[in-house]
């Protein structure tokens, strides 16, 4: 027998993103079971509601009021399947991210040390394809099972399947829409595989680090440089590094040697967003009830007070101060719902 769809009616949304947005929305569900997630698919799509997800609200920008359902999938279950030295973790879609990677690490596995201290549930770490000192998810993920939003079916998406790139998949362009995220395969390992070539991480960590011992320095260096969004609300890097080509890079390297930058597979280079805001005189600015943090540029805070159109229209004002000084575009990292 399928469950009933539970809705709430009219619910603020305003602690559930980390910018604290001022955000309301018509309906509002957390199923924590598939047949309960499908079952709230499943109406919204008989009542011609518009659809959306929500996960840990940290790399999303809410408007002051939604139309139609926003489903939080609350799936928490995860396990382990041990061959050999390879690993698999199965991991549910409303499982807390750092969480995950705290428990990892302790049991001594290898692969996502890196990634601690990223805010979000799990569902939403495949569609960006979150990433932070030299390690992306796509580095570990072995596939990721989905719904589909129109017949409620499960299917399991290859890595290929995800077409991953920088802060980019799937998720974003062809299957924006069509799929809900509902469990990650993770390939983990109990062989050492340190990622150290990243910012100082490396000058942090003994000789022969544990993945505990990573996951704790990282955590140390991101409390350092972010502002922590339960005392000052932000969404973490609002802009994605900018990727050049090498004639661009060549050019700006030229008149900036200082410049951070970063030789990319395809000939090409991703500098440093934070650097260009940096240099445009703009840390520690602010603007109404927003602001670039005053130790990390690539970051906004919210004051209070504001809100999206408010907040875009200051990374605007941004984007135009980079532009004209360096010629070089930038893209906000989180997504408008």
């Amino acid at each position: 027998m399928n469950p009933e769809p539970h809705w709430q009616r009219d619910v603020d949304l305003s602690n559930a993103n980390t910018l604290r947005l001022p955000a309301e929305v018509e309906h509002f569900s957390a199923p924590e079971t598939l047949e309960a997630l499908a079952a709230c698919v499943r109406d919204a799509g008989e009542q011609g509601w518009t659809l959306n997800l929500l996960g840990g609200g940290s790399n999303v920008l809410l408007p002051t009021r939604l139309k139609g359902a926003v489903i939080r999938p609350r799936l928490k279950q995860w396990w382990l399947d041990t061959r050999d030295d390879a690993v698999m973790a199965y991991v549910g879609a409303g499982v807390n991210w750092h969480s995950l990677v705290m428990i990892l690490a302790q049991r001594g596995l290898w692969g996502v040390e890196n990634l601690a201290l990223i805010p979000g549930d799990c569902g939403a770490a495949p569609v960006q394809n979150i990433g932070a000192y030299g390690v992306e998810l796509s580095d570990v993920l072995e596939g990721v099972q989905v719904m589909s939003r129109h017949d409620e079916t499960l299917t399991w998406l290859s890595f290929n399947d995800c077409a991953f790139g920088y802060r980019d998949s799937m998720f974003k362009r062809s299957l924006a829409g069509e799929v809900i995220i509902t469990r990650l395969a993770l390939r983990l390992s109990r062989t050492p595989r340190p990622v150290l070539g990243y910012g100082d991480l490396a000058r942090r960590v003994s000789q022969q680090p544990s993945s505990f011992e990573i996951a704790q320095r990282v955590c140390e260096i991101r409390r350092e440089k972010l502002p922590d969004p339960t005392q000052l609300p932000n969404a973490g890097s609002f802009f994605k590094n900018p990727l050049i080509s090498a004639d661009k890079a060549e050019k700006l390297l030229a008149r900036y040697p200082n410049m951070p930058n970063f030789p990319q597979a395809d000939g090409g280079y991703k500098i440093a967003a934070g650097w260009l805001i940096d240099q445009c005189g703009l840390k520690g600015a602010r603007f109404g009830a927003f602001g670039v943090h005053e130790h990390q540029a690539l970051v906004l805070v919210h004051f209070g007070g504001g809100d999206r159109a408010e907040l875009l229209q200051v990374a605007k004002r941004i984007t135009a101060a980079v532009q004209a000084r360096f010629g070089v575009g930038l893209e906000i990292e989180p997504r408008c719902l």
